[in-house]
């Protein structure tokens, strides 16, 4: 099942990631796994840098799905240009989605995903309505 990004959406973030020859597999080419790191690590490196981290004593973002479409293969060496985007904030979550290019060949896609982000209450380990500052920060479109 392949999910697609929507058109609408705000761009949030953007950050390189170099490719690493230890991220190839056995084919020669970076493995599929690898592709969820990238977006795992555009994603949280957009939080910090937003300050809705994990705050294990308070509250924050948890991932609850995630996803990626692989359309071409990614080869070391090189950098990855990964580019964040939010939308659809409902009463406890919203969408995070991410595309990821070669930066020496923008604009053409590699692999694009995306993820459920719900805000909980760690403590008492349930979901709760996204405060009024997260829902500002992804809200609108670029």
């Amino acid at each position: 099942m392949r999910y697609e990004i929507p058109a609408r959406k705000k761009l949030v973030y953007e950050t390189v990631i170099p490719l690493r020859w230890g991220d190839m597999d056995a084919m020669g080419h970076v493995n599929n796994t690898l592709y969820f790191r990238y977006l795992e690590i555009a994603r949280v490196d957009w939080m910090e840098k937003a300050n809705c981290g994990v705050n294990p004593q308070g509250q924050g973002p948890v991932i609850v799905n995630a996803f990626c479409n692989f359309y071409r293969q990614l080869e070391y060496p090189g950098d990855v240009l990964a580019k964040m985007y939010v939308s659809d904030p409902a009463r406890t979550t919203f969408e995070t989605w991410c595309t990821l290019e070669r930066s020496d060949q923008p604009g053409l896609i590699y692999a694009e995903g995306g993820a459920t982000t719900i805000w909980v209450d760690f403590p008492q380990k349930k979901a709760i309505a996204l405060p009024d500052w997260v829902r500002d920060l992804v809200s609108g479109e670029d």
